[in-house]
């Protein structure tokens, strides 16, 4: 792979969960950090889960790493 990575995780859908890409290929639908690292794991990235939430090369699309379900207010 050359040049950097892109790793996005999308807004949560209605039905919860977010979808996660790759360089523009959707791996799965995470619906916590763990599937997050597991989905980069299959793609070759090796990632603590802990450290999910903190790397700065990952794109947290409309909310971050707390939220993974249809948001009911507040």
């Amino acid at each position: 792979m050359s040049g950097p990575i892109r790793v996005i995780v999308h807004p949560p859908s209605p039905s919860g969960g977010r979808r996660v890409r790759v360089d523009g290929e959707i791996l799965g639908l995470a619906h916590n950090v763990t599937d997050v690292a597991e989905f980069l794991r299959r793609a070759g990235l090796e990632i603590d889960p802990a450290d999910v939430a903190e790397v700065p090369w990952i794109d947290w699309r409309g909310v971050g790493p707390e939220h993974w379900g249809p948001e009911t207010g507040g």
